[in-house]
């Protein structure tokens, strides 16, 4: 007999697990507000669990660098002393309600009842654009074909060649350079639209024959037997094609994202973002606050830094709905410690 489904219920409902979500979840404690995560993925940390755990992050506040997995450690750590229940696996179909009661509703049949809630779901669910290879569903059957580094160990010895021009395909050639037997990037032009500084040391790299810049050519072949890979064939935009000995090959193409259910709850969009007030986050809907990379205004900037800004902005903008008969003294967290 199936167990009955759950009834929940919370100050706010904070939908997405990933930074700015547990972030969310801390301001919203130290305002003395409950709060409630549901994230589709089965852990939280969003993309900094899922996709890249040990890729070293340079623009949090205090931290010269933090490997994305630890940021998610040291933020579930700051909230510990809410006692933060969680919904994970979860994703969230149905929104109703206003301002003081909604349901929100998931596919798993719980349903939580929420007097506000926060929207941090990244750009929704995401996925690898997938480069229009022959064959690529056997190689990425066993991880010949990857398109997410969790554990730069897995590379130690391997051939790798990666294929991108972006922050992804930099920042992991010059993080898998050292323990890899050999490290090439392919893109198909010399330039690369990565932060300046670390393209920089790409063309050091190389420069070094540390790693070996397959320029101008993009990917056209895979070949190997039985899911392994044993060559990368690559063309130029004339034609002429060059084989590259390989074990892994790593495409970053970037993520197809994908909104979901989102998309159907009313709220105004703007390219596929939620557009929300700037000072408040709120979006169209009264009671409904959406934060980091899901939100969208003028200036916005796609960091987690900004994301934990506008955690603490609607937070604070919520509170006098949780709170409608209670002035809202805002106190540093200096003076005024972790509520308990």
């Amino acid at each position: 007999m199936n167990a009955p489904a759950q009834t929940l219920s919370t100050d706010i409902a904070i939908i997405g697990a990933g930074p700015a979500g547990l972030f969310a979840a801390f301001e919203c404690g130290m305002l003395k507000m409950s709060s409630l995560l549901i994230d589709a993925l089965g852990e939280v940390g969003g993309q900094c669990s899922a996709l890249y755990p040990e890729k070293p992050i340079y623009d949090i506040p205090a931290h010269p660098a933090i490997e994305a997995g630890d940021l998610i450690a040291n933020l579930e750590r700051q909230i510990a002393p809410f006692d933060v229940p969680r919904l994970l696996g979860r994703r969230v179909e149905t929104v109703s309600g206003a301002p003081g009661a909604f349901i929100v509703g998931t596919d798993q049949g719980e349903t939580v009842h929420a007097k506000a809630i926060i929207i941090a779901a990244g750009a929704g669910a995401f996925g690898p654009n997938r480069p229009p290879l022959e064959g690529l569903p056997a190689f990425e059957a066993t991880g010949a074909v990857q398109y997410y580094v969790r554990r730069r160990e897995d590379f130690r010895g391997k051939r790798v060649v990666i294929a991108g021009g972006g922050d992804s395909a930099v920042d992991w050639a010059l993080s898998l350079k050292d323990i890899a037997a050999s490290v090439q990037v392919i893109h198909r032009r010399a330039k690369f639209r990565a932060a300046p500084e670390t393209a920089g040391q790409l063309d050091a790299a190389a420069a070094a024959g540390e790693v070996e810049l397959v320029i101008p050519y993009q990917l056209h072949a895979l070949h190997g037997a039985d899911g392994k890979l044993e060559v990368v064939e690559v063309a130029d935009l004339d034609g002429k094609t060059r084989l590259l000995a390989a074990d892994v090959l790593l495409p970053f193409f970037g993520l197809s994202m994908d909104l979901g259910p989102i998309a159907g709850w009313g709220l105004e969009l703007a390219k596929h973002h939620l557009a929300v007030t700037p000072a408040t986050c709120e979006t169209s809907a009264p009671g409904i606050f959406a934060i980091g990379d899901v939100a969208t205004y003028p200036g916005k900037l796609k960091l987690i830094l900004q994301g934990f800004s506008e955690a603490a902005m609607a937070a604070h903008a919520i509170h006098p709905i949780v709170h409608p008969d209670t002035a809202l003294h805002f106190e540093y967290s200096t003076s005024k410690g972790v509520p308990v």
